[in-house]
């Protein structure tokens, strides 16, 4: 794993790859900007993204193009549509009927979740109880269990689409699992034209084969590597608030705390715990890859993606831009 003596004198380029990475990958979508920075900010992060949206409003679209941008190799993506009937053999791979007469229960993997370092899960909210358990694990402590053992997983960027988000207990945990949730809605009110003109491209470029997207300014290893130096800038001091204190100003973070507690007792908005230091280190990475420096109050819009039900991300929205006076 790379260190920061080796990080430091190449991570401007990296930054600038990206930033410029992000730039291009806009080009092929319409009003979808916001979608794209949030896919950005996460893979850098290596957190999860929930696109929430009606059918046809390009969630799969975005993931499968930015995931073609990275350059992955053989093995390194999965794409899966959940149901309630899904199976975990169907993600995780199939049970080994070779070693099972040997009485060892254990998955083939090769191809699947648990040895990609990339995913996208489509429905992630109609799977099965079996299904959101195993994904809890692997988000959560980013390993698996083979034959009763933890096995580690190479998943590194997981993005997940929904068309909406079920208000029942169950499923809660895995809602709050994604602390980054954006809407995904219609676009064709406000770019008619322009969204014709790009489908219609898109559809030249299906019939064709190509992939100019593919050809992009970053790969997979920019995005690891500035999220490996933004692990190390964090854990430089053993000190409690180092971070706090010399990235993200007094005045800022009182503001934050603000947004979250009016969030909390005037919307019933719940931010957990976990959430809270999420929203934390997204910020932080969010203020170095956008402006290379300290947290500034504009960084605050990340709380904007807070919402855990459906009904919520527009109403939090709407609340966090009025309180930082950005309409």
């Amino acid at each position: 794993m790379w260190t920061l003596d080796e990080l430091e004198p190449e991570i401007d380029e990296i930054r600038r790859r990206i930033l410029q990475h992000r730039r291009e990958l806009k080009e092929y979508f319409v009003g979808r900007d916001e979608q794209v920075d949030l896919a950005v900010l996460c893979a850098v992060a290596q957190e999860p993204l929930l696109l929430v949206g009606p059918p046809g409003t390009a969630k799969s679209d975005l993931v499968v193009k930015f995931t073609q941008s990275l350059g992955l190799g053989d093995g390194d993506y999965f794409e899966y549509m959940l149901t309630k009937f899904t199976e975990p053999s169907e993600i995780l791979g199939p049970i080994d009927i070779s070693l099972l007469k040997e009485g060892r229960y254990v998955r083939r993997v090769q191809g699947m979740l648990p040895s990609c370092r990339v995913a996208f899960l489509d429905e992630i909210f109609k799977s099965n109880s079996a299904i959101l358990n195993t994904l809890l694990t692997i988000l959560n402590e980013r390993k698996f269990y083979q034959d009763g053992q933890p096995t580690p997983v190479r998943l590194m960027m997981l993005f997940a689409a929904t068309n909406d988000i079920p208000d029942q207990s169950e499923l809660e945990a895995m809602a709050d699992r994604f602390v980054i949730k954006v809407e995904t809605r219609p676009v064709k009110d406000t770019h008619f034209a322009e969204l014709i003109d790009a489908g219609i491209q898109n559809e030249a470029y299906r019939a064709s084969g190509r992939r100019p997207w593919a050809r992009s300014t970053a790969a997979l290893d920019d995005f690891l590597k500035l999220g490996r130096f933004m692990e190390l800038i964090f854990g430089l001091s053993s000190e409690p608030g180092a971070d706090r204190q010399r990235w993200f100003p007094r005045p800022v973070f009182a503001e934050m705390r603000r947004i979250v507690r009016a969030l909390e007792s005037e919307d019933k908005v719940m931010v957990s715990d976990r959430k809270l230091v999420k929203l934390y280190k997204l910020i932080r990475i969010s203020a170095f890859l956008e402006h290379g420096g300290a947290v500034e109050p504009r960084d605050l819009r990340l709380l904007a993606y807070v919402g855990n039900r459906r009904d919520e991300l527009a109403v939090v929205a709407h609340k966090v831009h009025a309180l930082l006076g950005l309409g």
